[in-house]
């Protein structure tokens, strides 16, 4: 198989979502900071480096960084979005609801965001970065959900194709790809939105830059064993 030389758009897209009591990774984290945050952001520090070639010689804003965020970031995410169980290495609580950790999970992702845009600013990197919430889905996330459960949530979902929708506009349109609309939060179906004040205030009170250092110490050991 050829090997790329670019990369334009990267999408995180893929997530788990209350999945049984007591999943966790291979390595041990609860299942969804794993596969809806850990396993992205690996993803992202591998493909840095063609990400960072590709700025170099694209346009400004046309290579981005999107995370999946959700509706459960304002609904079922603790206060402040993100609980920081270990303030020295910034680890997370995971012993919460099954709701409570996947609103963590999504939050978790709108940091990510903020944070790569804030550590590789626009003007250095070229490169945008942002989150968004699809909008309320009808795929096989709710696969989980118990049948009563998914039965009140099927009168509040829409067509998957509308998530495409938003996640196009994240990744390719004109307005996502300016320099001042770095790092901000997308809602359904295309359009910047914002989130609870007390997930703004974990912006700036440096609760998103020790969830950043959290994934960071706890990924880059994989990173040294991965071939991308």
């Amino acid at each position: 198989m050829a090997e790329e030389s670019s990369l334009h758009v990267l999408v995180h897209n893929a997530g788990v979502m209350f999945p049984p009591s007591g999943s966790v990774t291979t390595q041990g984290y609860e299942l969804q900071m794993g596969t809806n945050c850990l396993g992205p952001f690996l993803l992202t520090q591998c493909l840095l480096p063609m990400l960072n070639k590709t700025a170099s010689t694209s346009p400004p804003g046309s290579v981005r960084v999107t995370w999946a965020a959700s509706s459960a970031v304002d609904v079922t995410s603790p206060k402040g979005g993100v609980v920081i169980y270990n303030s020295s290495t910034g680890e997370p609580k995971s012993k919460q609801s099954p709701a409570a950790n996947y609103g963590q999970s999504k939050t978790g992702n709108l940091f990510l965001a903020h944070e790569f845009a804030r550590r590789y600013p626009f003007q250095d990197s070229k490169i945008i970065a942002n989150s968004w919430n699809p909008g309320n889905l009808k795929t096989e996330l709710q696969r989980h959900v118990n049948a009563i459960g998914r039965m009140a949530m099927n009168a509040m979902l829409f067509h998957p194709r509308f998530g495409a929708y938003t996640e196009l506009w994240a990744g390719w349109s004109e307005e996502a790809g300016k320099a001042e609309n770095n790092g901000r939060f997308i809602w359904p179906w295309g359009r910047f939105g914002g989130f609870r004040k007390d997930i703004q205030e974990s912006l700036e009170n440096g609760t998103s830059s020790k969830f950043w250092e959290w994934c960071e110490s706890v990924t880059t050991p994989l990173l040294n064993e991965t071939v991308v």
